[in-house]
């Protein structure tokens, strides 16, 4: 098959241990000792059935849901707030990682049949989502910070700013997954089938590790840190004015901040674990080992639910989310205006920007 590296199974038994589970994406680092047998790794427990039908799930769910983000905030375009840009680019990140899901799920049953190419292509999707979904949650935590905490209106207003704030953190996202672009592969082995893995050739090891080092540190901590600063005095100056309607604004960022961290932090954790790890700081053993594993195929799964639950969010929190797509919908006559008036306009003050959020 074109596209597919063949190595017998010695080979790729010194690159990697979880690729025994034809999940068809790795993120393991290989094996310290090159010269040493690896570690058998049993099952997660996580039926490949089950985690396709969540794939599925899920695709579906952020196809529909992504979809009727994008359309609300680019309907109201004259309303539209600095925070509604930077969610509107979460959708589409969202979206475009959704789009991937599919062939993760055909890859469980099979492995990775679809070549190089589709191999470099779908990792890219799914390192670019999370980088821009921090980095992103990070800038909103900004917006709202001088917003709030210092009552500046004039960099949160000008939309020409945001817009390149929009394309940098497209642009970083790019830079911070392009290891991943230039040295995935598809690979195939007569023990563990076919998988899409990162090959450095000869020194694999030393270079993963540095990159995920680095990857961790700018596009993971730092953002959490900056996501934390921010959030932590916005919070402070909230309670001591009293902003009621503000507090009522933020409760949908604050949603999406912590789902966000509740589907990435554990898998985020656990790389960093392994990462310790890898550099001995804690010691690496075939029980650590296997547990290890498992935790990073069972909380990847919980990163990928993460796509389709921003919507689901601002459906059931966002009383301006709804508002606006019940307007769409009776400006085409799919709902009759006495419907539209039975759910009364949000409040306007709840906007700390000094335009009316549509989302939120």
């Amino acid at each position: 098959m074109a596209g597919i590296i063949s190595v017998n199974s010695e080979d790729l038994l010194k690159w990697t241990y979880d690729d025994y589970n034809f999940s068809g994406y790795s993120t393991d680092l290989p094996p310290l000792d090159e010269e040493a047998a690896p570690c058998r790794i049993e099952d997660s427990g996580l039926n490949k059935y089950f985690v396709i039908i969540i794939y599925i799930l899920v695709f579906l769910l952020s196809l529909l849901g992504n979809s009727l983000v994008m359309l609300v905030i680019l309907y109201n375009r004259l309303s539209r707030s600095v925070t509604d840009i930077y969610l509107l680019n979460l959708a589409i990140a969202d979206l475009l990682f959704a789009l991937s899901l599919p062939l993760w799920a055909a890859s469980k049953v099979k492995g990775w049949i679809y070549g190089t190419s589709l191999c470099k292509f779908v990792s890219l999707l799914k390192e670019v989502n999370f980088y821009s979904g921090i980095l992103l949650l990070a800038c909103i935590s900004v917006d709202r910070y001088l917003a709030i905490v210092h009552a500046t209106r004039t960099l949160t207003q000008k939309r020409q700013w945001v817009k390149f704030i929009c394309m940098g953190i497209w642009g970083l996202s790019l830079i911070l997954s392009m290891p991943v672009l230039f040295s995935r592969e598809a690979v195939k082995s007569d023990y563990y089938g076919f998988v899409c893995y990162e090959n450095f050739g000869n020194n694999t090891a030393k270079w993963r590790l540095v990159l995920r080092i680095l990857s961790q540190s700018f596009g993971f901590v730092l953002p959490l840190l900056v996501m934390l600063f921010c959030y932590g005095f916005t919070l402070r100056t909230l309670f001591e004015a009293h902003m009621g309607q503000k507090h009522r604004a933020m409760r949908v960022i604050f949603a999406v901040v912590l789902v966000f961290l509740l589907c990435w932090l554990p898998y985020n954790l656990v790389l960093i674990i392994d990462t310790l790890m890898r550099t001995e700081i804690i010691q690496d053993t075939c029980p650590r080992r296997m547990v290890l594993e498992n935790a990073i195929n069972t909380t990847e799964v919980l990163g990928f639910l993460h796509s389709c639950l921003n919507p689901i969010i601002y459906a059931f929190i966002g009383h301006k989310f709804r508002y606006s797509f019940l307007k769409i919908l009776a400006a085409h006559g799919m709902v009759s205006k006495e419907f539209l008036a039975q759910h009364s306009r949000p409040s306007v003050h709840g906007s700390s920007s000094g335009n009316t959020s549509t989302t939120l």
